[in-house]
């Protein structure tokens, strides 16, 4: 680790990224081979449709528990609009589309990255809940005239996240290169965050509240 790194996300923050990553590709996964008869060999590997079923089910509760931890989380700094810093990055495009020669200051989260947080929160929740009832539709309390708009809502969900995730794949790693290592060890160089979250960095550096690798007394707070 080298010298003057700073520190953006905690591990509890890590721990339920990823939790949360990998039990959603899991579920995309099962929920394919579940829902084409054509891919219903993915489930050899979990011994045929009914053991892919089973890992879908338990899979489900993992990232249920997860979603909402992570809503909890980043509500405050990710699941809110902040005008006029916010609608200033959004004129810009945050630099993505055509060169700007300096992208409006936000805070630690562009508006970009708030938006693919609650579309994820929103299509998520919509999944738990319409997942819920496709388990037990006994329970639905619409009416069986309805029941058919849940298979719907969990389809949608579905294609919404499955194509955010590979736009967060891409601006995650290629995109941004050095933006994965925010959720590897949860430590990047200072230019990277000068360059993502200027306004972040200037406000945790005011406050004195910066971790940076190297500097003594962050050393209990790192550790």
């Amino acid at each position: 680790m080298k010298r003057g790194m700073i520190l953006v996300t905690s591990r509890y923050e890590r721990y339920v990224h990823w939790f949360l990553a990998i039990s959603c590709l899991l579920l995309c996964y099962t929920g394919l081979g579940m829902m084409f008869k054509e891919l219903n060999f993915l489930g050899v590997i979990m011994g045929g449709l009914k053991g892919m079923k089973v890992v879908h089910n338990y899979t489900a509760i993992v990232f249920s528990i997860s979603l909402l931890l992570a809503i909890k989380m980043w509500w405050k700094e990710a699941g809110v609009f902040v005008f006029p810093e916010d609608l200033e990055w959004i004129k810009a495009a945050g630099g993505y589309l055509w060169h700007v020669d300096k992208v409006p200051e936000t805070g630690k989260y562009n508006p970009g990255q708030k938006l693919f947080f609650l579309t994820v929160a929103f299509f998520g929740v919509i999944m738990i809940i319409t997942g819920f009832f496709m388990a037990f539709p006994n329970l639905f309390f619409l009416g069986a005239d309805l029941l058919d708009w849940v298979y719907v809502l969990h389809v949608l969900g579905f294609v919404v996240i499955f194509a955010f995730f590979f736009i967060h794949l891409y601006l995650g790693t290629v995109g941004n290169p050095g933006t994965v290592q925010a959720m590897i060890n949860g430590w990047v160089t200072r230019a990277w965050v000068r360059k993502q979250h200027p306004g972040w960095l200037k406000e945790m550096e005011h406050e004195g509240t910066l971790i940076v690798y190297g500097q003594e007394k962050n050393k209990k707070a790192i550790s």
